[in-house]
């Protein structure tokens, strides 16, 4: 096969509208994610309400959508009461899920108020505690936030001082309860019960409230596909999304495979839709179940569970944990799991990448210091500003290379976005790590004449990475070259690269 990378776009074939709820992110109280992440009230940068307004004006560059919170495996301990009232009188609590304290210092309303100050793109994305909790909490916590007034929940929220409603949509019922990691985990049909019910209770309340069914924490889970389908027999016309969970890492040195992992990712896509599917074929119904990718990223997690079994954590105060440092290798990854969700934009229309800051996350902090942008902020900050529109369909014909967990894969993985203005914009990234991938694209239909740019993230070293001595050493360049001429794209990607390229 040529050595060349080819694909056409074409107007009259698309996969469908992005929803901004695809570029969410996760904040939960783990390790420095809440306290001294985005809450630091004696930072030099803290406003009045103690949240570092330098992590605010990064979080908005980045361009988050739907947050979720407060977990996370630590929503399966959750008492929302405790995070209430007064900050004097919260209560301290011991966090099972990462074996730290919880003082609460941070709960719903100061959620709520951040995300306000991240502006009106932010939207408040709760999950429940079905782990050790049910429905009387969940909708006792729906009426607290979501009541106008009149009732004595509702009062109570007004006396904690919000007296307007916090409006939240999107509730998720639970956190990995497939997984025997989870306080409270369940069986398949023990949890589709306690889901349905809690999904019942909170349609009486609000009937337009959209709710998320926890499916399975990976697809390499024993119990995968035969999860989603015992629960959705029980939710089916009670939920709207059931959720998807996937973190990748080099195993064993394969970096070859890592640099594929996204292959992973639109299987598993595809693999819950087509389960998905056959069970509201069996239910005879027209209505779809979209899909809440609600964890997604690159996680080191076998560093983790070193950690985890080191049996070194004593119930410290939002202890640093999980805090990996992204490489451009890692970024170039990353920015293709971003591609395979924009794939498959008309059935993934919720997306969250965990977490937000400091913990597996694109901005980091040091206490009482400055805040930084990982390798990974830009792929993502650029897929969020340019990715919104229309997805077009994207077939590639690339060369190949051999993979030990994937067999042999597209060196080549890339989609593009078609603006309401007309503007097109393609995401591609080149897996392969020594050689430039020419790159051509017919354009049919789509009236582009112009280049606007075309920049990269890629690096002579592929292990470079952002650190607080060195915060900048990697950000996106310039690439030279690209050109746009009787309807055809002719660009070289760098080797090892994410790439973003804007038409007009």
């Amino acid at each position: 096969m040529s050595r060349t990378a080819r694909f056409t776009l074409d107007p009259a074939f698309k996969v469908g509208e992005v929803d901004p709820r695809l570029f969410g992110s996760f904040v939960e109280h783990l390790g420095r994610c809440v306290y001294t992440g985005i809450h630091e009230p004696d930072h030099p940068a803290a406003d009045e309400a103690g949240l570092r307004t330098d992590v605010l004006d990064l979080v908005r560059e980045l361009g988050v959508t739907a947050i979720r919170y407060p977990g996370g495996n630590f929503v399966s301990g959750y008492k929302w009461e405790d995070s209430v009232g007064p900050v004097e009188d919260r209560p301290r609590r011991l966090d099972l899920a990462w074996r730290s304290t919880e003082t609460n210092r941070f709960g719903l309303s100061e959620y709520i108020d951040f995300l306000k100050k991240i502006g009106p793109q932010a939207e408040p994305m709760m999950a429940l505690n079905l782990g050790t909790r049910g429905v009387a909490e969940a909708i006792e916590l729906q009426e607290y936030a979501n009541h106008p007034a009149g009732t004595a929940l509702a009062e109570r929220r007004i006396a904690h001082g919000d007296k307007d409603p916090f409006g939240i949509k999107v509730w998720c019922l639970g956190n990995e309860m497939d997984g025997p990691w989870q306080t409270g985990h369940k069986t398949a049909t023990e949890y589709g019960r306690v889901a349905a019910e809690t999904a019942r209770a909170m349609r009486q309340i609000d009937p337009g409230v959209e709710l998320v069914a926890c499916g399975s924490s990976s697809q390499s889970m024993p119990t995968f596909a035969e999860w989603e389908a015992t629960v959705l027999a029980e939710t089916y016309d009670l939920v709207d999304y059931i959720s998807l969970h996937a973190y990748y890492q080099p195993e064993e040195g394969d970096v070859d495979s890592f640099l594929a992992s996204a292959v992973d990712m639109e299987s598993f896509i595809e693999n819950v839709v087509a389960t998905a599917d056959h069970v509201g074929a069996k239910l005879k119904s027209k209505k779809k179940i979209n899909l809440s990718f609600d964890e997604w990223n690159v996680w080191y997690i076998s560093k983790w569970h070193e950690i985890e079994n080191s049996g070194v954590r004593d119930w410290e105060e939002a202890p640093r944990l999980l805090e990996d440092n992204y490489s451009v290798m890692d970024a170039v990854v990353f920015g293709s799991l971003l591609i395979a969700l924009l794939r498959h934009a008309d059935r993934v229309t919720v997306a969250c990448l965990a977490q937000l800051v400091n913990v597996i996350a694109p901005i980091m902090t040091e206490p009482g210091g400055p805040a930084w942008r990982q390798t990974t902020f830009f792929p993502f900050a650029q897929a969020s500003r340019y990715g919104r529109g229309e997805v077009l369909d994207v077939r590639v014909a690339s060369p190949t290379y051999e993979t030990k967990k994937y067999g042999e894969t597209d060196l080549l993985h890339a989609t593009a976005v078609r603006a309401a203005d007309g503007t097109v914009t393609v995401f591609a990234v080149n897996r392969d790590r020594t050689q430039p991938l020419p790159l051509e694209v017919a354009l049919n239909g789509l009236e582009l004449t112009s280049v606007v740019e075309h920049s990269a993230i890629a690096d002579a070293d592929p292990d470079a990475r952002n650190t607080l001595d060195d915060p900048e050493r990697v950000t996106p360049h310039g690439v030279t070259g690209t050109t746009l001429q009787d309807g055809k794209l002719t660009a070289v990607l760098e080797p090892l690269s994410w790439n973003v390229i804007r038409l007009a």
